[in-house]
């Protein structure tokens, strides 16, 4: 029961800060966006306050009153420290960029102020990530690197980050949460293994498959014991032009693809993963090549826009194409795009 209770009030409070401070662009932290209360030591301290002035009330102690008043005004003080410490900072969502599923997302936040006042031990911090510590000095422009770990392919926004300070004597915490409207491409997990057999030969439209299964006739070469009499070329020997033997070939396409159908028998994670080795595979040796997917077909290309393509159409890939069916994703993509 009481944890039903408690768990309905995180989502009634989440729903009120998503209303409160909905994703933005860039944001200027002002009174209402930001929070304060005591934090666990400034709780002991307004203890030690209350229990100060009962002492001091019942033995009628000036002494003990003036020090009393002297650690109020201590803390109210304090409370406009800490309060200013974030009051007028500016944050502002920065570059993102992509990467793949089991690794880090990094995300710029930039932190700016209009003002010349020093601001001290600002954490920052994210579901997930180490939190970080920074200052500001005058106007300094201040960028800061989230480095966020992501679990899955496609489109990935990060959660609210908090900015909180405790600044000057931890009697009290000041915070509020920021929400950026950024998101970042994950690409799926590569799968390191070999090339597809499949590999060019020459500049032209073709290849050659080499091989006595060959169906078009290539050339005649000067025979080598052990192969077969059948492919002897008997009106060339008849006319005394030496023991030769014809060869065969197959024209293949001259065009390295990625296909989704060369890989049955693995599901559709496994699939895009050893693609997405592929990919880079490719990269590395600067292959030219292109990409086959249910209802997608790159052309064979190389270079960087092509392999971020190739890559982006691997994140994005959804199962509902192999039934014909619109992929769910596309509206977000061009949004994206």
């Amino acid at each position: 029961m009481i944890k039903r209770w408690r768990d309905a009030s995180k989502k009634r409070y989440r729903r009120w800060i998503d209303w409160r401070l909905p994703p933005v662009k860039k944001v200027v932290l002002d009174n209402p966006k930001l929070f304060i209360l005591p934090t666990s030591a400034g709780f002991v301290f307004l203890g030690l306050l209350v229990l100060l002035w009962l002492i001091a009330t019942n033995f009628e102690n000036n002494l003990i009153f003036a020090f009393t008043f002297l650690l109020a005004a201590l803390f109210i003080v304090s409370v406009f420290h800490t309060f200013l410490n974030l009051l007028g900072l500016q944050v502002e969502g920065g570059k993102t960029t992509a990467g793949f599923v089991g690794q880090f997302i990094e995300f710029e936040l930039l932190l700016t102020q209009a003002g010349k006042r020093y601001r001290h031990s600002i954490e920052l911090s994210c579901p997930g990530v180490d939190r970080l510590v920074v200052s500001l000095k005058g106007r300094e422009l201040k960028p800061v690197y989230l480095a966020i770990p992501v679990l899955n392919r496609g489109w990935f926004t990060p959660e609210r980050i908090t900015l909180k300070s405790v600044y000057p004597l931890g009697l009290l915490k000041v915070w509020t949460y920021v929400k950026f409207d950024c998101s970042a491409l994950v690409y799926p997990r590569p799968l390191d293994s070999p090339l597809p057999p499949q590999m060019p030969m020459g500049e032209g439209d073709t290849y050659i498959n080499r091989g006595d299964g060959g169906e078009d006739f290539i050339g005649l070469e000067k025979y080598r014991p052990g192969e077969s009499l059948r492919h002897v070329a008997w009106k060339q020997y008849a006319r005394e032009q030496g023991l030769q033997t014809k060869h065969y070939a197959d024209a293949i396409d001259d065009k390295f693809w990625l296909d989704w159908d060369a890989l049955p028998g693995l599901d559709i994670e496994a699939r895009l993963s050893r693609l997405c080795g592929w990919v880079l595979r490719c990269c590395e040796s600067s292959q030219t090549y292109g990409l086959r997917l249910p209802g997608v077909e790159l052309a064979p290309n190389s270079g960087r826009s092509h392999r971020d393509a190739v890559l982006r159409e691997l994140a994005l890939y959804s199962d509902n194409r192999d039934v014909g069916t619109e992929f769910s994703g596309a509206k977000s993509r061009a949004d994206k795009g």
